[in-house]
């Protein structure tokens, strides 16, 4: 019984998501550009999400999508391109008319793609989930930020086999810093350094899900729902794990990020304040 509900629950999730990605609401269309220092940034709907232009270092900026709706400074959930160097003032953001996500560097007259795809983008939106999602003429979707997650996963956005995340740098430099987690195709959720070799004896956490009931090598995924729980999912039907069992704040949100010393946490930010 127990299975059959958590089932239906992640079924109606599913709905509920891929429902809210197909509703182009703040459609951004070819043509569309932001700068650094002016209109900086592509809101969602609520404003709580924003993708574009966020400061790293002196006068200089990265891209990524970051959380504008709180009075905080801005907690930034993904970067892209995180190992380019930062770019200027003097750069262009666009959705070109042929279809590509750039950076126009006016200094140097040249573009880089924020996204390279091999078809046309015609639109795309910033939801109010924290996804970043492109869209071709017919508006399906042929692109989304969490399907490539950096530093840090959203309610509703998972892991999957063989994906990593990888810590920043430092908390102003966002590009890949020591350490990294890992979904396993073992079913292991497993941290290690960087720079060594993902073999048990340089790994400095695990799941220990690998051997439960028997269980190798399944298609297993690390889930944040939007209650804080945070577990370990097989083949979307049984939790293996529960890393944390929720918590009953309804308004917060909650993100998961690999922190810069190693550590994977979970934060909640108030919606209230």
């Amino acid at each position: 019984m127990a299975n059959s509900l958590f089932s239906l629950l992640v079924l109606l999730s599913t709905i509920y998501s891929v429902t809210a990605q197909q509703n182009v609401t703040n459609s951004i269309r070819q043509r569309s550009s932001l700068t650094p220092t002016g209109n900086s940034s592509w809101l969602s709907p609520s404003g709580l999400f924003a993708f574009g232009f966020y400061p790293q270092g002196n006068n200089t900026y990265r891209v990524g999508i970051f959380i504008a709706g709180l009075p905080l400074n801005k907690t930034v959930v993904w970067t892209a391109n995180r190992d380019d160097p930062p770019v200027s003032s003097n750069v262009t953001l666009q959705l070109t008319p042929d279809g590509r996500l750039i950076l126009q560097h006016q200094s140097q007259d040249s573009t880089t793609d924020v996204v390279k795809l091999n078809q046309s983008i015609s639109s795309a939106s910033m939801l109010d989930s924290g996804n970043f999602v492109l869209y071709d003429s017919n508006q399906r979707m042929i692109w989304q930020s969490f399907e490539h997650p950096t530093d840090a996963i959203l309610p509703g956005q998972i892991l999957s086999r063989n994906q990593e995340l990888y810590s920043s740098r430092s908390e102003s430099d966002h590009s890949t810093g020591l350490f990294k987690l890992k979904m396993q195709s073992d079913s292991n959720l497993v941290q290690h350094p960087v720079d060594a070799t993902d073999t048990p004896q340089h790994a400095y956490w695990y799941s220990g899900t690998a051997t439960i009931d028997g269980v190798n090598g399944v298609n297993v995924t690390l889930n944040l729902d939007r209650d804080g729980h945070l577990y370990l999912l097989n083949n979307s039907v049984n939790i293996l794990k529960n890393l944390t069992a929720g918590f009953s704040e309804s308004r917060s949100l909650y993100l998961m990020r690999i922190d810069i010393d190693g550590i994977f946490r979970l934060y909640s930010f108030s919606l209230d304040n």
